[in-house]
């Protein structure tokens, strides 16, 4: 073993002699056992989190070469410590690789960040006519608890109701929800308005809605219609039909010719709907379509649903970091991967689809059939499939109605990808445009960083700063700061623009003095004024020591028209007009808008809060957003939720006794 070991570091001496001898042991000594790895730096940054067969030979492979300056040669040489997690096999290392990409964001990973959940169609749950009665509910009149409401959601699921969906888009529950309209005639109205109907809305007499909430249709009735509704969702159509048929020769056996007539024009209204969709829904109810195109150093994958047999639409992603894992991906082939040149671009689409797969669906319900573009690892299908319970089968070459979905897929992925890389395009020569017009000399043009601040409040009440960053092309959302202004004159925007500066650049005056490496200035900071606001940023930066030639304002043309602003600098040099068709202009009104945006969203938010006292509500265990709304909704502002008794709180959707009865003692 010896031998080895001194083998093994004659080997890679020269080309890791920054490694630690300690780390170079602790890869010499892994298994040759299916498991993960993750890589830090000094800073004990995550860099990378990689799964494998051979735990040791692909390890190895990164400290066995010399990768020069490219992107996984950055990687490596940055590499200070390691952990590895030894698994029993290669699906349960592709489950614990995506869950650590998923939660922890690695630097050098494909990933893929969606910050907005799917939206569903939610059937509320009904109640039996006893319960209604027993809770004194119904003594008026038609009760919502007994007839269920179709409506558009998103957010965390509760039991007592019916979700279906996911769906790609809010676009497809709204159309899922009229179709609902048309063919079965339920109910969207909230609960509050239904129970205090005299007559029906427009809704029943365009025929959209069977009335229940003034006893047009029967209880029995208006859940067979929520019954078949379900089925409508769930693909069996058919089943539904012929359901439909029954009830109608039933109704006219009967002579309930009215009845049976009723009967007839869903089926109509069903078969149009069936016909226009004009998809195969013997076969498939449940299906994700999966296409992928990687160009130009930016990657798209497309994702089409089918649901209950009815193709829903689709939404493009756009993961991170494709370029760094393209590096990664040619390092050295995989276990059983080829090594040509063609195979190795064909590899990186693989690589991008199956990263897709692996992390979406670690929060998303999968389907039972996934078609994809391109063949995937079937050992990932296999974790889905244990991690989900549901038996997951792929394809990737299918044919008929399945062949049309793939090539619709993979048709918008491509025309989104080049979307995307022309909106880059211009975005990139806007940045350029502003680096020439300004004479900035950035190390590189796209890690030109520009922080622009604005002022807001109305009449000096609940003053706000705002400090947006835009950097790499585009905005930097999770960058973005607020500030609170305090102890100054109500409506001195010079002085709430000073108290920002100084509190976003104090610290940092203080680290580059102190000699730290990490920091560093931006290379724009922009002020929404002109010479009053850049005078008052002048001497704050003066104060701190900090370079005067940052700071550009941007000062309003003739008649506050867009297109005529000039730019004002903090360092002595004389105004400059861009010109209104300028790229650099359109470059600094973009970041100018979304800082003005975001101070009065934040100003506005701060004001509601200051007039509603406080809203003490916000404080109350188990009131979150969508109850306070309702709570708001129902009794008209704060004032009015402080005077309802706990008997009115109850009658609020989701709000029980012993909740109602916590929301009374903390208002009183």
């Amino acid at each position: 073993m010896p031998g080895v070991w001194a083998c093994f570091k004659v080997t890679i001496r020269a080309m890791t002699a920054a490694h630690d001898e300690s780390l170079l042991a602790q890869v010499a000594a892994l298994p040759a056992l299916p498991g993960v790895y993750r890589y830090f730096d000094a800073q004990d940054q995550l860099l990378y989190v990689g799964k494998a067969l051979n735990l040791k030979r692909r390890v190895s492979s990164y400290f066995q070469r010399d990768h020069g300056g490219t992107r996984i040669g950055h990687m490596v040489s940055k590499i200070v410590r390691m952990e590895t997690t030894v698994v029993r096999s290669e699906a349960e290392a592709l489950l614990l690789e995506n869950n650590l990409i998923k939660t922890l964001n690695p630097k050098f990973n494909i990933l893929f960040r969606d910050d907005k959940s799917y939206p569903y169609l939610k059937m509320t749950g009904t109640v039996t006519q006893a319960a209604v009665s027993k809770s004194g509910k119904a003594e008026t009149g038609a009760s919502p608890l007994l007839f269920s409401r179709i409506a558009y959601y998103r957010g965390a699921v509760e039991k007592k109701h019916h979700y279906f969906g996911p769906f790609p888009s809010a676009w497809a529950v709204k159309e899922s929800i009229q179709l609902l309209q048309k063919v079965f005639r339920l109910r969207t109205c909230e609960d509050t308005v239904f129970a205090n109907r005299s007559r029906p809305c427009l809704l029943f007499q365009i025929k959209r809605c069977s009335g229940p909430c003034v006893n047009m249709i029967t209880p029995e009735s208006y859940a067979h219609d929520v019954r078949n509704a379900e089925k409508f969702l769930r693909g069996e159509t058919q089943v539904v039909l012929k359901e439909l048929e029954a009830r109608m020769m039933a109704h006219a056996d009967r002579l309930e010719f009215e009845q049976a007539a009723e009967a007839r024009n869903q089926m109509t209204a069903l078969s149009r709907v069936l016909h226009q969709q004009s998809v195969d829904t013997a076969t498939d109810t449940d299906v994700d379509i999966l296409a992928v195109k990687v160009q130009g150093g930016r990657a798209c994958v497309n994702l089409a649903m089918v649901r209950g047999g009815r193709h829903l639409g689709d939404r493009p992603y756009f993961p991170s970091h494709v370029d760094d894992a393209h590096a990664i991906a040619t390092l050295m082939p995989a276990e059983g991967e080829p090594v040509d040149e063609v195979d190795r671009a064909k590899a990186v689409e693989i690589q991008v689809l199956e990263a897709f797969i692996a992390q979406h669906y670690l929060g998303v319900p999968v389907p039972p059939a996934l078609i994809t573009s391109e063949a995937v690892n079937k050992h990932l299908i296999e974790a889905l499939s244990l991690q989900s319970g549901v038996k997951v089968s792929a394809v990737h070459n299918p044919r008929e109605q399945r062949r049309v979905w793939l090539e619709m897929a993979e048709k918008n992925a491509a025309i989104q990808l080049t979307r995307l890389l022309a909106e880059e395009g211009s975005q990139q020569a806007r940045t350029r445009a502003l680096v020439e017009a300004l004479d900035l000399a950035p190390d590189d043009i796209d890690t030109l960083r520009m922080e622009c601040f604005d002022i807001s409040h109305t009449a000096g009440e609940s003053t706000q700063g705002s400090c947006v960053v835009f950097q790499h092309h585009k905005m930097q959302n999770s960058e973005y700061r607020r500030y609170k202004i305090e102890g100054i004159t109500p409506g001195d925007d010079y002085a709430a623009m000073r108290q920002v500066l100084q509190r976003r650049y104090t610290k940092l005056a203080e680290a580059i003095r102190a000699g730290e490496s990490s920091v560093r200035m931006p290379d724009v900071v922009l002020i929404d004024g002109g010479k009053g606001q850049v005078s008052m940023a002048r001497e704050v930066f003066a104060g701190l020591g900090l370079d005067l030639s940052l700071i550009v304002g941007v000062e309003k043309g003739e008649g506050r028209k867009v297109g005529l602003e000039e730019l004002v600098f903090a360092d002595g040099r004389e105004k400059v007009y861009l010109g209104k068709d300028s790229a650099a202009l359109m470059l600094v009104a973009q970041v100018r808008d979304e800082a003005h945006r975001f101070a009065i969203t934040g100003m506005r938010a701060q004001r509601a809060k200051v007039r509603m006292g406080g809203s003490s509500i916000e404080e109350i265990a188990g009131v979150g957003p969508k109850k306070r709304a309702r709570l708001l909704q129902r009794f008209g502002g704060v004032r009015g939720v402080e005077s309802a008794s706990v008997e009115d709180l109850m009658s609020v959707e989701g709000i029980s006794r012993d909740l109602a009865e916590s929301i009374y003692n903390a208002l009183h």
